[in-house]
């Protein structure tokens, strides 16, 4: 592996080709963190584009990476790209916009929520160069409580311990999870990779690819709105071309934030997403979810069924707060 010196005289560590990308509005707290604990990695990613960001540029000029910042409009292909249209936050085509502009071949995917680990930019980077042709996802590891404004400042100067992290996290017991030990580096062995055939389990979170292979999956549908099943879409679309799949055990802390159980603050796109998604594969995603709104009489929904999904009613603002779990570290 070849790895140039940043020209950042005053940095310690080195940099690699590759672009981070995260998309963020109104999570600044969380993106000074994800920017932390890139800054402190063991090899820094070459670019990192932040897409419809609202963060202060002062504040980002306090980082020592290369920061590219990216706004939420797309030229329309009308009067020779004359006229722009403002989209809202979507994350599938926020990602989309954030890899036509990348620098790198070697791109990688973080959710604004992310705190990386010391060594998952270097061991990502390391895998891509082994397994050119894939996709790769690494392993979440979920805050019990968001990081306090002291421990914000010790990961900015690197002084926060990971056995902190490590002690504050948990993992998703509903996904799969590899051995503690194989999230750490040694000497002489690299962190683990599985290969899978459940591309069910792909989640946009932490994932790497190279852009040949995002172009090739033709990057993100843009026909999925807010929130729900564009990332699924997109790793079965991989699947059909015939694209390695990989989970990595490298750690991405997931920050802490409030969640809902179900998720009925996000209804409406979510049905939108699933109606989308029965059309293009066949299969229905999300089907705890669709089976709670169903329980509940939101929607009228089977497994079995192929017409699409209606909703009956709105929830109401008491089975909105009911579901509401601020202090959950995951949904």
């Amino acid at each position: 592996m070849t790895i140039q010196p940043t020209s950042n005289a005053s940095t310690t560590s080195d940099t690699v080709p590759m672009t981070v990308i995260t998309t963020c509005y109104g999570r600044n707290r969380h993106l000074y963190n994800l920017l932390s604990s890139l800054e402190n990695s063991s090899v820094k990613p070459a670019e990192v584009i932040i897409v419809n960001d609202d963060a202060d540029p002062n504040r980002l000029a306090e980082f020592s990476l290369n920061i590219v910042k990216l706004p939420t409009t797309v030229k329309s292909a009308v009067n020779d790209g004359d006229d722009i249209k403002t989209t809202e936050f979507d994350i599938g085509h926020n990602s989309n916009l954030g890899a036509l502009q990348a620098t790198h071949d070697m791109l990688i995917f973080l959710d604004v929520d992310c705190i990386v680990a010391p060594t998952f930019i270097e061991q990502m980077y390391k895998k891509l160069l082994q397994y050119p042709s894939a996709l790769l996802m690494g392993q979440p590891r979920y805050l019990t409580r968001p990081l306090s404004v002291e421990e914000n400042a010790q990961l900015k100067i690197n002084h926060l311990p990971v056995s902190i992290l490590d002690e504050l996290s948990v993992y998703n017991p509903y996904r799969y999870n590899f051995d503690e030990a194989d999230s750490y580096p040694t000497e002489t062995e690299q962190t683990a990779i599985k290969q899978t055939d459940d591309y069910g389990a792909f989640w946009s979170l932490c994932f790497a690819i190279k852009r040949q292979t995002f172009d090739k999956i033709g990057g993100f549908d843009t026909q999925y709105t807010g929130y729900g099943a564009e990332d699924t879409d997109f790793s079965f679309t991989a699947r059909r071309l015939g694209i390695d799949f990989y989970l990595t055990a490298d750690i991405a802390y997931h920050q802490q934030h409030s969640v809902y159980r179900p998720p009925l603050n996000h209804l409406d796109s979510i049905i939108v997403n699933a109606n989308r998604f029965y059309q293009k594969w066949h299969c229905w995603p999300m089907a705890g979810w669709l089976s709670q709104f169903s329980d509940m009489g939101l929607i009228d929904w089977t497994e079995e069924q192929s017409l699409p999904i209606a909703i009956q009613r709105e929830p109401n603002d008491k089975e909105v707060e009911l579901s509401h779990c601020p202090d959950a570290p995951y949904v």
